[in-house]
């Protein structure tokens, strides 16, 4: 009658209660004759309710395990975020177990990799590099950048893109993934710009939501870096993070710079809830335009994020898995975050899928359509209005 895991673990005592007795006299058969002065009164243990929608965990657990094996990938996770409370709707991993069947319980199906898992984001990451951009006053949206010949050279090292991409505004970086652009936007700033963004979203700092295990990330000291590292910080190499992490400072953006932290617990009508201002609301409605560009722009990188009545915003993340010696040249982590509708952002979404197998295995390719699946239905579950017409 202890909680082992999760919520029932760190709740526990508000959850037990405490034992209680009585002194009686009985007669001969067991009858009670008299109840005694003394004795205690049991006092029963708390109710929580909890923030996780039924419906929507289901719908985000089928989601991602037909993605994980259509893709004949390795692993994978999602959380379901309410981007102004910060309430955890669905939080799912594969592989799962069956709590019923405890032979399928093993360490790895366990796990709650949205909490205990970090990875290098990727260009999921380029988002807030542009956020380090608007905020130094430096860049605008429509700020040209060149970046042919699709390559450059930082010291010793290069940056490259897919293609040579020329001149580019700031939301084209964001809608073709321009490493060499968003790279060249760091490396104009003093050092520090961008690692002082992403501390102030929240990386490598632990949300504090509800839950044993939790990983705080990391964001390497600027000081200790040269010109090339700060570079692929710029497109998300270089630090890791959980994936309710990543939920978190992207909620800040549709929140209007507003950043909550996340919870398991249900949050009632007029209940304070825990927020600090990351960044001006002028730069947040910036980028969140961008970022829908990225989903509904011609031909942006995460074009499979679209779905039916509702606009997305939304950036796709493919990263080379780091192994002894460097990074692998065939596994992958395939990441979307997006957020919906944009008018009024009601929900974020992260989708991760470990070493996707195959011709596809991008952020655009394999994570944007789980993300898609999620978000349609989740949002006619909780009957939000469609606001794309």
């Amino acid at each position: 009658n202890k909680g082992q895991e999760g919520i029932e673990l760190i709740f526990n005592d508000w959850l037990d209660g405490e034992g209680g007795h009585q002194n009686l006299w009985r007669d001969a058969k067991g009858n009670h004759v008299r109840i005694l002065e003394g004795g205690k009164i049991p006092k029963h243990g708390n109710d929580i309710a909890l923030s996780i929608d039924r419906k929507i965990q289901y719908i985000a657990y089928k989601a991602l395990k037909e993605g994980v094996v259509e893709n004949h990938a390795l692993a994978g996770s999602v959380v379901v975020m309410d981007v102004k409370t910060g309430e955890v709707l669905a939080m799912v991993n594969q592989p799962s177990y069956n709590p019923n069947n405890m032979t399928t319980a093993f360490p790895d199906t366990m796990r709650n990799r949205v909490v205990t898992d970090v990875f290098e984001p990727g260009s999921v990451m380029k988002t807030f590099s542009a956020v380090a951009g608007l905020k130094s006053g430096e860049y605008t949206p429509e700020s040209i950048i060149s970046t042919s010949p699709g390559y450059y050279r930082v010291g010793k090292r290069t940056v490259r893109d897919f293609k040579n991409y020329g001149e580019m505004d700031l939301g084209y970086i964001l809608l073709k993934s321009s490493n060499v652009g968003i790279s060249k936007v760091i490396l104009s700033l003093p050092p520090e710009a961008l690692p002082d963004t992403l501390r102030e979203f929240g990386f490598g700092s632990a949300t504090g939501i509800e839950f044993p295990g939790e990983r705080t990330g990391l964001v390497p000291s600027p000081t200790k870096w040269g010109e090339f590292p700060l570079a692929t910080l710029s497109f998300g190499y270089g630090m890791n993070l959980t994936t309710l992490q990543l939920a978190r400072g992207y909620a800040a953006l549709g929140n209007k710079g507003v950043m909550v932290k996340p919870t398991f617990i249900r949050i009632n009508p007029g209940e304070n809830i825990e927020k600090v201002e990351v960044v001006n609301d002028v730069v947040a409605e910036q980028v969140i335009t961008m970022l829908q560009n990225v989903v509904e722009g011609k031909g942006g990188t995460g074009a499979k994020a679209k779905i039916w009545g509702y606009h997305v915003a939304g950036k796709t993340g493919t990263t080379r898995k780091a192994i002894a010696g460097g990074y692998a040249t065939d596994d992958y982590m395939a990441v979307f975050a997006g957020l919906a509708p944009v008018t009024n952002p009601k929900l974020i979404i992260i989708v991760v899928v470990d070493d996707p197998k195959g011709e596809n295995y991008g952020g655009g390719s394999v994570a944007a359509p789980i993300f898609a699946r999620i978000m349609s239905q989740s949002l006619r579950v909780l009957s939000v209005v469609p606001d794309k017409v």
